[in-house]
C-alpha cells in the first residue's frame, strides 16, 4: 500500500507542479515516447537477464506492492511454532518432531501457523534446519555454518533481481535521450511546416527526456531499494530461525532458545518479553 501511495505522490507532485506553472497535462501525453522508452528498457532487461532472474524479478515486484510479509505477527507465529517444536523434542525426543519437520505441509503443528505454512521458502528453510538436528549428524557450530551458507545464498538470489532493475533504472535516462533525438529527427522532417506544428513536435521530443529521467529516479530506482529491503527483512527472519535452532542445539531450554532469537530482532518486529511469555503459555495449553 505504501508503494502505491508513494507512486501516486510522485505522479501527483510532477503533474501538479507542471499545472501550477501553466502547463497543460495533455501536452505530456505522447504514447510514441512511452513505446520507445518502455520498449527499449524492457528489451535491454531481457537481454541482460537469465530467465530465472526475470521470474524472480516479477515475483519481487509483485511483493513490493503487497507490503513486508515479515511483520510482527509473522514473527509471533514463528516463535510459537519454534517453541512448540522445541518443547515437543525436549519432552518426547527428537524423533517425535521428525514427521512434522520432514513434511511441514501435512503437519498438524505447522497447519496451526498459517502465515508460516503458506510461505514455501520459510518452511523449506525450517525443514533444512531441523533435519540435521533430528539426525544428530552435526553439532551446533557446524549447524550454524550450514545455515549461514544457505542464508548467504538466499541473499544473493535477492541481489540479482535488484541488480537487474537497478541497471535498467540507470539506462532509462539514456533511452529518454534516444526518444528525444528521434523526436528531433521527426521535427527536422517538418521544419518547413507551421510554427505550431514544429513546437508540438519539439515538445514531444523533450517529453522523451523528461519521461526517461522521471521513470528512472521516480519509479524504478525506489522499487530497487524496496526490493533490497524485502531481501534484508527475509535474511533477518532466516537468521532468527537459525539462532533459535543453534541455541536449542547448545542445550538451551526451549523458552530460552526462543528468547535468544527474540533479542536479536529490530524493535519494530520484536515482541516484548511479556508478550512472548504470554504466547508461550498459550502454546503450553495446546497439550501436543
Amino acid at each position: 500500500m505504501l508503494t502505491i501511495i508513494g507512486l501516486i505522490v510522485v505522479v501527483g507532485s510532477v503533474l501538479g507542479g507542471f499545472s501550477m506553472a501553466g502547463g497543460s497535462v495533455g501536452s505530456l501525453i505522447h504514447p510514441s515516447e512511452l513505446v520507445t522508452i518502455g520498449g527499449s528498457a524492457l528489451g535491454a532487461m531481457i537481454i541482460m537477464s537469465p530467465m530465472n532472474v526475470l521470474k524472480d524479478l516479477m515475483k519481487g515486484l509483485i511483493s513490493t506492492f503487497k507490503g513486508n510479509p515479515f511483520s510482527k505477527p509473522m514473527y509471533e507465529e514463528l516463535f510459537r511454532l519454534l517453541y512448540q517444536l522445541f518443547r515437543k523434542a525436549r519432552r518426547d525426543g527428537l524423533l517425535a518432531i521428525e514427521q512434522h519437520v520432514g513434511n511441514p505441509h501435512d503437519s498438524t503443528i505447522f497447519k496451526r501457523y498459517s502465515k508460516i505454512a503458506h510461505n514455501h521458502h520459510i518452511t523449506e528453510f525450517i525443514k533444512g534446519a531441523f533435519g540435521p538436528l533430528v539426525d544428530g549428524s552435526v553439532n551446533a557450530a557446524q549447524m550454524e555454518m550450514l545455515l549461514e551458507v544457505e542464508i548467504k545464498a538466499a541473499e544473493e538470489s535477492h541481489h540479482a533481481p535488484a541488480g537487474i532493475l537497478s541497471k535498467t533504472a540507470d539506462g532509462l535516462p539514456g533511452f529518454g535521450i534516444v526518444a528525444a533525438v528521434l523526436g528531433i529527427v521527426v521535427t527536422m522532417e517538418h521544419i518547413g511546416g507551421p510554427v505550431e506544428e514544429i513546437g508540438h513536435k519539439v515538445g514531444a521530443a523533450l517529453v522523451g527526456t523528461f519521461l526517461g529521467i522521471l521513470m528512472s529516479y521516480g519509479f524504478i530506482a525506489p522499487l530497487v531499494v524496496k526490493l533490497e529491503f524485502i531481501g534484508l527483512n527475509e535474511a533477518v527472519f532466516l537468521r532468527t530461525i537459525a539462532l533459535a535452532v543453534t541455541s536449542f542445539m547448545n542445550d538451551m531450554p526451549p523458552k530460552v532458545a526462543v528468547e535468544a532469537a527474540r533479542r536479536g530482532l529490530p524493535p519494530d518486529v520484536r515482541p516484548s518479553a511479556e508478550k512472548l511469555d504470554e504466547m508461550l503459555k498459550e502454546v503450553d495449553s495446546y497439550g501436543d
